[in-house]
Order: structure tokens, then sequence, then C-alpha cells
């Protein structure tokens, strides 16, 4: 990401903040570059499985090119899409979590390496653009089957030797 394009994020994330100008200092003085933001006013945030999250992410590059922020922590164990505000509560999926209006969600600066053990996967862009909730529906739903299916066959695979 370019410096413009940095900032054009950043600007667009602390926009969420209460007061855009603390969380600046915090990205700033913290050293590990990392800021509490709330959800639920800008952007919620689906938090998913790292074992379906990266399938899904595939999926969905596959299906938009250019998917809106994701983040992850740095064992790949979570991962968040940053959806529109609202999804959390209307969301419901099996082992998937929605941050929504009232919670807080880490996030590291968008134009700096990884810490506080959140990374970036996909960056945001300062455009405001998100995760499309029904294409992440379906990419997480494909993902799942391709799961499943790998299951399946390791274990008649297993059966058979």
């Amino acid at each position: 990401m370019t410096g413009s394009r940095d900032k054009t994020a950043v600007e667009w994330l602390v926009s969420a903040a209460p007061d855009p100008d603390a969380c600046r200092r915090e990205w700033e003085r913290n050293p590990l570059g990392v800021a509490l933001l709330p959800a639920g006013r800008r952007w919620d945030v689906l938090i998913v499985p790292g074992e379906l999250g990266h399938p899904a992410l595939d999926v969905l590059v596959r299906l938009t090119d250019r998917p809106g922020p994701v983040l992850a922590d740095f064992g790949d164990v979570r991962m968040g899409f940053f959806v529109p505000a609202g999804t959390s509560a209307r969301w419901v999926g099996t082992g998937i979590r929605g941050a929504g209006r009232g919670t807080w969600v880490v996030v590291p600066h968008p134009g700096r390496g990884t810490g506080g053990g959140m990374r970036w996967l996909v960056r945001p862009d300062g455009s405001g653009a998100l995760n499309d909730p029904v294409l992440l529906e379906l990419a997480v739903h494909e993902a799942a089957s391709a799961l499943a299916r790998d299951g399946r066959d390791a274990a008649e695979r297993k059966l058979a030797s």
C-alpha cells in the first residue's frame, strides 16, 4: 500500500472511533501498532475459524477479485471479515461469531507491518468497501463443503488402506 492509500485507509478506520485523534495517537504510541475500534458504527466483523476462513477467502477472491478488509491473528486461529454494520446481528453460522454494536476490535495500523497479534490479510483501501455478506456466506458454504468433502475422502482412503 502506498503512503496516500495508507492515509486514506487510516482516515476511514479512525472515522469509526469516538475520538479519531485519540485513535491515531494510540497507533503511534502503542508499541504493537494496534488500536481498539468500535464495531457496529461503520462496519461489523465476522470472526471465522482460520481453517474455514482461509479457504473462504480464496473463494471470495475468485468471486469478487478484491474482497473487503480481512484480519487474521498470528496463529491463523481466527480471521475477521469486515462487513456492513448490522450484519453480525443477522448472521447465523456454527462457529462464526460476530463483533457488532457494543463490541471492540483490535485493529492494526493499515500501513505498517504486523503487530499486536493481528495482521491484515486484505488491507482496507480507504474507499469504505466491505465484504458483501451474501458473497461471504456463499464463500463460507463452499469452503465448508470442500473441507467436509476432503475429510470424507481422507477417511475413505484410510479405510481402503
